[in-house]
This record gives structure tokens, C-alpha cells and sequence, in this order.
């Protein structure tokens, strides 16, 4: 266990940036399960725009590294594109 005060801090100030962060990252999955079960081409754009920004946030805040969050934007999109056809 840590002894000085500010090791202490750090401790919780770290805890509780890693239940936000996991929180962010489950929401931005759970929305990205949405638009893969979405039918609806209006509904998928709407729902892409949404996740495209949860994305683009995540990966400011290096909580998924940037390719990953361009991997995932590129593979929706396709998916999304694909809804007309």
C-alpha cells in the first residue's frame, strides 16, 4: 500500500478515470451493436453519426488507440452503405 498522501490521491484519482473510461468504452460497444443490428438505412445514419463521435472521443482521450477507432468508423460505414443496396 502506498505511504505518502499524494500516491494516495493518485490512487483514487486513477480508479475513478478507469470506471469512467470503462464506462465510455461499454456505452461506444453497446451502440455499435446497435447499428450492426439496425435495418433501418435512416435509423443506421442517424445511430452512425452517434457512434462515429463516441469513436472519434474515445480515441482523443486514448482510451482505444486511433487506428482502431478508424478501423471500427470504416467498417460501420461500409456496413451502413451497404443497407441501400
Amino acid at each position: 500500500m502506498a505511504n505518502h498522501k499524494s500516491a494516495l490521491k493518485r490512487i483514487r484519482a486513477n480508479n475513478a478515470k478507469r470506471l469512467r473510461n470503462r464506462y465510455q468504452a461499454k456505452t461506444t460497444r453497446t451502440f455499435i451493436k446497435k447499428l450492426e443490428n439496425t435495418t433501418d438505412q435512416t435509423e443506421a445514419r442517424e445511430l452512425y453519426k452517434t457512434v462515429s463521435s463516441m469513436l472519434d472521443r474515445l480515441a482523443k482521450k486514448n482510451i482505444i488507440h486511433k487506428n482502431k477507432a478508424a478501423n471500427n468508423k470504416s467498417r460501420l460505414a461500409k456496413l451502413v452503405n451497404g443497407l441501400a443496396a
